[in-house]
């Protein structure tokens, strides 16, 4: 006997919950072919607002977890990711389009790469700070914190919709920044069984909030906000990034441009969403 489908409507993740848009808006996730997959919530101005305010709520919880601790959570992250593998697999064989053996690629570089960056966050500090020598009677000290809010725009390209995500979405949290990321507009079905893995595991609500829709409607709105601390445009190639830049100006915000296809775990990527800070400290006289 055969069953009636059970056509699915995915909501976004803010806060550690799993709201609708507030504007009741949806749109459908095809496969490469052209079949209906899934309704994804359309993330409005008011949705981007609201994912902030979870985002800011969460900073200070979250950066003053120490660095071992962080690392544990990503760590425990890549453990819930390995365990739904075949569910990871076979969305971006529907979504994508890709082989099996390039969605079973995809899954185990996005499972790494958690691990990659969960093993650098009670280390990266040491790399990137420094003992700086003055000349004269103290000490001078130079080491990195998080930004704060992080706005990101995730890779668009119609491949690597989850290795994707994750290579903008661990680099910037395990410093103890919180994020909103705008997921892969095309085949976002990745990004929302994440957010389940997310919401699952050890990480706070609010540290990772995650938009459904358009890129070029939700981007200028997070661009211009006042309360975001930085920007990173990996997928905004497609868009006018350069009149994201300048609304991210206005508010002081620091800004990583677009990237061609899907970022490398890097050092780099890690310390581009900190900010340095120098203490002086007087020598004993004794």
């Amino acid at each position: 006997m055969s069953r009636l489908a059970v056509p699915k409507t995915y909501k976004l993740y803010i806060g550690g919950k799993f709201p609708r848009s507030e504007s009741g808006r949806t749109y459908e996730v095809l496969s490469k072919k052209g079949a209906f997959l899934a309704n994804a919530a359309l993330a409005s101005r008011k949705d981007a607002r609201d994912a902030v305010v979870a985002a800011r709520g969460a900073v200070a919880g979250w950066s003053g977890a120490t660095a071992y601790n962080r690392g544990q959570v990503l760590y425990r992250i890549a453990e819930l990711l390995e365990g739904r593998r075949e569910q990871f697999v076979e969305e971006l064989i529907a979504s994508e389009g890709a082989s099996k053996s390039a969605a079973i690629k995809q899954v185990d570089a996005a499972i790494d790469a958690w691990v990659w960056y969960a093993g650098w966050a009670d280390k990266y500090v040491q790399v990137a700070g420094n003992g700086n020598a003055v000349s004269g009677p103290y000490f001078n000290l130079s080491t990195p914190e998080p930004t704060g809010v992080v706005a990101i725009v995730a890779p668009q390209g119609s491949s690597g919709s989850l290795l994707g995500l994750v290579s903008v979405v661990a680099p910037a949290i395990l410093t103890g920044n919180t994020v909103v990321v705008v997921a892969n507009q095309v085949a976002p079905l990745a990004a929302i069984s994440l957010s389940e893995v997310l919401a699952t595991s050890d990480v706070p609500g609010g540290v990772v909030n995650i938009l459904t829709g358009s890129p070029a409607e939700i981007a200028p709105w997070l661009a211009g906000h006042a309360d975001v601390n930085a920007l990173d445009l990996a997928g905004a190639e497609h868009l006018d990034w350069v009149d994201l830049q300048v609304m991210a100006a206005d508010t002081l915000k620091r800004v990583l441009p677009p990237e061609a296809g899907v970022p490398a775990p890097s050092l780099e990527r890690i310390i581009a969403l900190t900010e340095t800070k120098t203490v002086w400290h007087t020598k004993s006289l004794i």
